[in-house]
Formats: structure tokens, C-alpha cells, sequence
């Protein structure tokens, strides 16, 4: 049974769990995919310390979760179509991708549910991937202002990073990620600033600096 071996050791911060006994390059049972599922719901950010994936392994698990989503502005890994390398060289002088706050491909109809990351190369020191709590964020809000953006919707577009003339543009030289920009980035679509989880029924706030 996965509930037995499964461990969960919650980070004791705003969102965030380390979830241990489990082996994501084995078989991925309906039972463990659940087990999982639900305790990525109540803590929002899972970690899996020690998962040697291979990129099968990789995408199997992605599959698992949800599913491929769309990475319009990146070029993915030789031989794969949904795998997508963030890497930066040790020299590199580039401004740091993705250092702002921001919801992953919040710009995408719908957007996706969730971003699995698998790190293979990390530095000693430094290099952290963040996360906030959009629901803790939501209940943070004074009830003034979040009457004020109940119900509203707010535009968010690619253009900032992906356009030729945005951060990752045609003046971004050196860069070891191979990013991709486009017109394409320019295009907006509306998302509520006050978005319920289709699972959970809670409402989380929906905006971000990107």
C-alpha cells in the first residue's frame, strides 16, 4: 500500500512538503498517483529528494500528473518534444531567468496546472527556486481591496520576456538556454485576478509582476 511507505515531512513554511519512500522511476500505480495527488493539493509544493529520472521517467511522471502542457517560447532538449532545459553556465553575465515572481505560462488558455521540475545539475550555494502561497496570499489581502478585485480579470501576456524586445529578446546575448522569442508573445488573454482551484474549491489570488 503507498499510504504505508509513502512519508511526508512538510516544510513548516507558508506551502511546501518533502515526500519521501517513494520511487517515481518505478511503476506509477493509480493508487500511488492519488496518494501523491492529494498531498500536492494540501501542501502545494512537493519535493523528491534522490529521483535518478531518466527523461522517460521524467515524462512518464509528468503524464501522471496531468499531463504535457505548451512551452511556446523555448526550444525543448534534442530528441524530446516536451522537455525543456533551464540551465546557466557558471560565467554566464545574462540577467538571471525567471527572477521575478510569476505563475508559469499564466498567458496560456488555460493555464497549466502544475510545473515539475527535476534538477540535475544544482550549484552549492545559491540558485533557489521560491514559492509562494496564492491562497494565504489572497486571505493576506486587506478586505477593502480584495472586494475591489473580487469578480475582475486581469490581462497577461508573454511580451515582457518573449517578445523580440523583451528580456529574453534578440538583444539578450550568451544566453545557455535556448529561449525562443516571438511576436507570438504579444498576444493577451484575460484570467481572473480571483481564481478558484478546479480541485480544492478554494480561491487563490491570480496576478504576478510577469
Amino acid at each position: 500500500r503507498t499510504e504505508e511507505r509513502m512519508r511526508v515531512v512538510p516544510s513548516g513554511q507558508a506551502c511546501g512538503a518533502t515526500v519521501l519512500g517513494v520511487d517515481l522511476a518505478g511503476p506509477l500505480s493509480a493508487g500511488l498517483v492519488a496518494d501523491i495527488r492529494a498531498v500536492w493539493l494540501e501542501h502545494l509544493v512537493l519535493a523528491f529528494p534522490d529521483q535518478p529520472l531518466d527523461d522517460d521517467g521524467l515524462e512518464r511522471f509528468t503524464c501522471a500528473m496531468g499531463g504535457h502542457g505548451e512551452d511556446p517560447f523555448f526550444a525543448p532538449v534534442p530528441g524530446r518534444q516536451h522537455i525543456a532545459a533551464i540551465r546557466r553556465r557558471a560565467d554566464e553575465t545574462t540577467p538571471i531567468f525567471a527572477e521575478s515572481w510569476h505563475s508559469d505560462w499564466s498567458f496560456l488558455d488555460p493555464p497549466p496546472s502544475a510545473t515539475v521540475l527535476h534538477a540535475r545539475i544544482i550549484p552549492p550555494v545559491g540558485g533557489d527556486t521560491l514559492f509562494s502561497n496564492q491562497y494565504a496570499a489572497l486571505e493576506a489581502l486587506p478586505a477593502q481591496v480584495r472586494a475591489r478585485i473580487q469578480g475582475l480579470n486581469a490581462w497577461h501576456s508573454a511580451a515582457r520576456g518573449y517578445a523580440p524586445d523583451g528580456l529574453y529578446g534578440a538583444g539578450d546575448k550568451g544566453r545557455s538556454m535556448d529561449i525562443r522569442p516571438s511576436e507570438e508573445a504579444r498576444k493577451r488573454r484575460l484570467q481572473p485576478m480571483v481564481r478558484r482551484h478546479p480541485e480544492t474549491g478554494r480561491e487563490a489570488l491570480f496576478v504576478n509582476p510577469g
